[in-house]
């Protein structure tokens, strides 16, 4: 996937539609997702580039505990596209 503005928009969509919502903040921190108060939030440092903020998605997406899937066909595609694409690619690393 590149690493554009219009992939990055993508990727804040589907966490919305997966229940997540995206923020981005300033800090000390590795980016990942935490959950504050039971509500669903990915936390990536605001401070990233383009490429770095979608990278970081790339990353956490696949690792998101799913409760329902429920989704639109669209979106349910595009979600099974980036973990067997993640799958794929930890498969070269080993």
């Amino acid at each position: 996937m590149k690493c554009t503005r219009a992939n990055l928009k993508k990727l804040e969509e589907l966490c919305q539609n997966l229940g997540y919502k995206v923020r981005y903040e300033q800090g000390h921190f590795q980016s990942g997702y935490c959950r504050v108060e039971s509500k669903k939030i990915l936390v990536v440092n605001k401070f990233f580039d383009v490429e770095a903020r979608v990278n970081c998605l790339l990353e956490l997406i696949p690792d998101l505990p799913i409760e329902n899937h429920g989704l639109e066909p669209e979106v349910e595609k595009f979600y099974h596209k980036i973990t067997q694409s993640q799958y794929q690619e930890a498969e070269l690393v080993e």
